[in-house]
């Protein structure tokens, strides 16, 4: 596959950027925490992929080829090895494969923050109840997940602890390099749910001492709903019995996929022993493409680029005298800026009446949030510009 092919459109600025997203000429697109929209040359690699289904039926062997080509761009892109990558449906798919895959005995334990993590890092967990694994809560410190309580919970029958890097309410980092070094240290398994973090930040599973980390292609990495990646160390991998097993996750060398082995067989390497069945080929090309288009920009650049822009609104909307939660932009912001306060609605919904009417003003003009547990949430990417940032603090001062 020609790498050119993904190359960005526009010029070597991410300030044009933009230019690679239809979506921008209609909307002031500020909700990839909730889903991304995604460049032309998507759309462009998945309707090659539809024509030649439709056209010709569909090559196999060449599937194959896109699924390990996919497999080694993620890789690429969060610092691992191919092997280190299994494909899943979506988050919660790759959380499970790791809860379920490790021993448990009963009196085991793992450490959460609750109050900070999406239901689908919390549910997998609590499963495990049923085996006598005992699943500890930390409470959440200045609405951020505290390295130090979640290590004073942890004791020598403490197994995993498991974070988001970036929380999706009120969408604080949490310092995955320092937790992670202090599991490596324990040898505690360091699980991290990166839904709202690669694509947008640099990931580099390595320097964080990241043991598992799962994600889904919908939100920074650009694709679609129905598929995501899972990274499991080899080290963890290779200790671990997938609950589900399929021919892909059996190591017969380079027999076809429909070979069968003997009744005594062994798993493939590290998480490719996770892979099942046939893949979700369609998704797969659209994540080959929006992958490359990353790498073409680069991940440390993009960060720099999309956290600069946050804090621009962060400071920006202050300054007009809303409550930005985490106050003024420091470390612990990336590229999520929450309005109003935490707590006040439901998920997608708000009990103060001024936000509910700043959101409809903004929605009305044409501007892409959400709601989050009652407060205002904006999340960028790539494709926003100093302009969309300007555009919404004239909005949010015409209205507030």
């Amino acid at each position: 596959m020609d790498p050119e092919r993904f190359a960005p459109t526009a010029s070597n600025s991410l300030a044009e950027a933009y230019r690679d997203f239809p979506a921008t000429e209609r909307w002031t697109y500020l909700d990839v925490a909730a889903r991304c929209v995604f460049p032309r040359c998507v759309r462009e690699a998945m309707d090659k992929h539809l024509d030649h289904r439709m056209l010709d039926g569909g090559n196999k062997p060449k599937f194959f080829e896109l699924i390990e080509e996919t497999r080694g761009r993620f890789a690429t892109l969060v610092h691992a090895d191919p092997d280190e990558i299994t494909f899943t449906k979506n988050v919660s798919d790759g959380l499970n494969m790791v809860a379920t895959g490790l021993d448990w005995r009963p009196g085991d334990n793992v450490i959460l923050c609750p109050d900070l993590e999406h239901p689908n890092n919390i549910y997998p967990w609590l499963n495990l109840r049923r085996l006598g694994v005992e699943v500890r809560a930390v409470p959440p410190r200045a609405g951020a997940i505290s390295v130090e309580d979640m290590l004073a919970r942890a004791d020598a029958r403490t197994r995993v602890i498991t974070v988001s890097s970036v929380t999706f309410a009120p969408g604080f980092r949490t310092d995955l390099d320092s937790l992670g070094r202090a599991c490596r240290e324990r040898g505690i398994m360091f699980v991290v749910d990166a839904a709202q973090s690669v694509g947008v930040l640099a990931t580099d599973v390595r320097r964080s001492c990241i043991d598992a980390l799962s994600v889904s292609t919908q939100k920074g990495l650009l694709g679609l709903y129905g598929m995501g990646f899972l990274y499991c160390r080899r080290e963890w991998a290779e200790r671990m019995q997938p609950v589900y097993l399929a021919r892909f996750g059996v190591d017969m060398g380079e027999a076809h996929e429909a070979s069968m082995g003997e009744f005594e067989f062994r798993l493939r390497p590290a998480a490719r022993r996770f892979d099942l069945g046939n893949y979700n080929f369609l998704a797969a090309a659209a994540a080959n493409a929006s992958i490359q288009y990353l790498l073409e920009w680069g991940p440390a650049a993009i960060e720099t680029y999309v956290v600069g822009l946050t804090h621009a609104l962060a400071r920006g909307i202050l300054d007009l005298g809303l409550p930005v939660c985490g106050g003024r932009p420091g470390p612990h912001l990336a590229h999520i800026v929450t309005v109003g306060e935490i707590g006040r609605g439901g998920h997608d919904s708000t009990d103060d009446p001024r936000f509910g009417a700043l959101y409809k003003y903004l929605v009305e003009n044409r501007v892409k949030l959400s709601i989050r547990r009652g407060a205002l949430r904006f999340s960028l990417h790539v494709y926003n510009t100093a302009s969309d940032v300007e555009r919404v603090l004239d909005l949010v001062k015409r209205k507030w």
